[in-house]
């Protein structure tokens, strides 16, 4: 049995480790100075043979110096003090008999093992300036990298190794990140990574030239570079290149997480998504799964006749949706702005003007909280169709989301978080009204419109009453939100929604208490939000001023009076179908993400300094 004290720098400080048959099994605390450092491995092997307190066997206390051996959550760790109560070695196990066991080879073993300084780890400065003067020596002798314009690639690397029969001993050109280094003396193997994946390289000095290849064995991993050389096979049966020329074509000046334990920090990965993306390159797949997502979504509508349009991001008012707005300043117009909520009134005024089939898929703003299924900044596709209701919005929706899945999942039944979720069985459909009966077992329909029952019922259902809320409608809504939502695993439309909770749908011919809305929620979630559009201006301006009131009474979500909307309904709007679906949460559904953070490229974080 070996024993060895391994001593390492970082930065400016230094530690020791004891390894006993090349494992670890104590390590010191820090130290500011490297004779400290040493000292405090001369106070180990003094004190390597001392008295053992066992809290887990109900020990006396003992003086130091001395073992001390405690639970420390699920494992055991022991602390061996100095007689000045200093710590000169902690460690830890699994269970208390590997903790005795490792206390009993210190005792053999540490006296007699050497003491050395381990490699050494320089900070993430340190690292970047010695980066730096080697940018600066390639400047000087005139080959600065930063300078090129152009570069080569004839193929990605997972087309090379899916036509290695048809490219075998052809010369190809690859571009890319160098992510491994293994270095052979006059030979080196490295792994360039690009956006499709690695491959290796295969660099010999023989094959690139004594210079080229001196001035190779000065890169880092994390520079970029470009490899022309033949295809072919490894000893092992690695697919590589057998590089004949190699430039540098970008210089890495900070290095790359820790290859073992990569960039793991979820914070950091959302704030340096560029870092994320070259440490975990299947962060990528998501990202580009979401591209292809939404282009299904264009083909998909483009081939039922719908037309793309964009409409303005800052309005006059904000309206289409109850939200509080993000405001800011026009300066030439010295007036008060707002970033769009919803698109749904400027698309609408299409529909008026005869377009008939329009969509938009765009960036909404909702200065609102966050949580891993809001950000305050999010992707929306609402479309309007003329002459159709909210069961032909039911139709594409249901539709629209296969389609999605099919082109990125091969498959209608998914995962998402642990649970199957089956797109292809056709989507459920229920009233709210139902729902609630089913999930809490009040029938709402047995006392349409009466404000008093449904306050009495609430109260004895313990459903909390916001102010301005005391209605049949507003009650029947909160008790699907108390009862109903979080059982809708498998994808249901839920129908009919109260007018009171949906001021520009259009109200059932046949119960004007209800209207003719429909979200669709899986998960317990909501994915999508669609109406047979109100298109009578009498009644568009009576619920504008209902909300209005709301407004006043100290409701900022409700919507504001939309005077030119209004106007446009008066030249008449033919009847609509309006269906709006969040992109971000759809991609996290079809993602099996867990996030909203995970599908966004640059989610909104807080200022790592506030």
């Amino acid at each position: 049995m070996a024993g060895k004290f391994e001593i390492t720098k970082a930065g400016d400080t230094f530690s020791f480790e004891l390894f006993i048959d090349d494992k670890a099994v104590g390590k010191s605390p820090v130290f500011d100075k490297e004779d400290a450092c040493k000292r405090g491995v001369k106070a180990v092997k003094k004190n390597s043979r001392m008295k053992v307190q066992n809290t887990l066997a109900n020990d006396e206390e003992k003086t130091n110096p001395k073992y001390l051996v405690e639970a420390d959550g699920e494992k055991v760790k022991y602390t061996l003090f100095l007689q000045t109560g200093a710590v000169a070695l902690e460690g830890s196990a699994d269970s208390e008999a590997e903790v005795l066991d490792i206390i009993e080879k210190i005792g053999n073993n540490a006296n007699a093992a050497p003491m050395a300084m381990a490699e050494v780890v320089l900070s993430e400065n340190e690292q970047k300036q010695i980066r730096v003067d080697k940018l600066l020596a390639l400047q000087k002798a005139g080959k600065d990298p930063f300078e090129i314009t152009l570069a080569s690639q004839t193929h990605h690397s997972d087309e090379i190794k899916a036509s290695f029969d048809e490219l075998e001993g052809k010369d190809v050109i690859i571009a890319g990140r160098i992510m491994t280094w293994r270095d052979m003396g006059k030979a080196n193997f490295i792994d360039i990574q690009d956006r499709n994946g690695r491959i290796q390289a295969y660099v010999r000095m023989n094959d690139v030239g004594e210079e080229v290849f001196k001035e190779f064995k000065t890169w880092d991993l994390g520079d970029i570079v470009e490899i022309k050389g033949f295809v072919f096979k490894t000893k092992t049966g690695e697919i590589s290149i057998h590089a004949k020329e190699i430039r540098l074509l970008s210089k890495s000046l900070l290095p790359l997480p820790e290859k073992f334990h990569g960039l793991t920090d979820t914070d950091t990965r959302y704030r340096r998504r560029y870092l994320d993306m070259i440490m975990n390159p299947d962060v990528k797949e998501t990202f580009i799964k979401r591209s292809k997502i939404i282009t299904s979504i264009r083909n998909y509508l483009d081939n039922l006749g719908f037309i793309e349009v964009e409409t303005p991001i800052l309005n006059t008012i904000p309206g289409g949706a109850a939200a509080r707005p993000f405001i800011t300043h026009h300066n030439t117009l010295d007036m008060d702005m707002y970033l769009r909520i919803a698109t749904e009134l400027y698309l609408k005024r299409l529909i008026v003007g005869g377009m008939e089939r329009v969509y938009e898929i765009g960036r909404n703003f909702r200065n609102e909280g966050m949580d891993v299924r809001h950000n305050p900044e999010f992707t929306c596709i609402e479309l309007y169709q003329a002459f159709t209701d909210y069961h032909g919005m039911m139709d594409i929706a249901e539709a629209l989301i296969r389609n999605a899945a099919n082109e990125v999942c091969d498959s209608l039944h998914i995962t998402f978080n642990g649970t199957e979720i089956d797109l292809e069985t056709p989507f459920r459909r229920l009233t709210m009204i139902d729902a609630v009966k089913e999930y809490s077992g009040v029938d709402f329909a047995s006392f349409m419109s009466d404000n008093e029952k449904a306050i009495a019922i609430a109260k004895e259902k313990d459903i909390e009453i916001a102010p301005g809320k005391a209605t049949w409608g507003d009650i029947l809504n909160s008790f699907f939100e108390e009862f109903v939502e979080e059982n809708l695993t498998q994808p249901t439309f839920i129908m009919d929604y109260p007018v009171e909770v949906s001021p520009l749908t259009k109200r059932k011919p046949d119960c004007p208490v209800l209207t003719e809305r429909f979200e669709l929620f899986i998960m317990g979630g909501e994915y999508g939000n669609a109406y047979s559009e109100l298109n009578d201006p009498i009644d568009q301006m009576s619920r504008f001023e209902a909300q209005m009131k709301l407004r006043e009474a100290g409701d900022d979500e409700a919507n504001m009076i939309d005077h030119d909307f209004v106007t446009a309904l008066e030249y008449g709007m033919p009847p609509t179908g309006g269906l709006g679906i969040g992109i971000d949460r759809l991609v996290m559904l079809l993602t099996d993400s867990y996030s909203i953070r995970d599908v966004l490229l640059f989610p909104t974080m807080k200022p790592i300094n506030e």
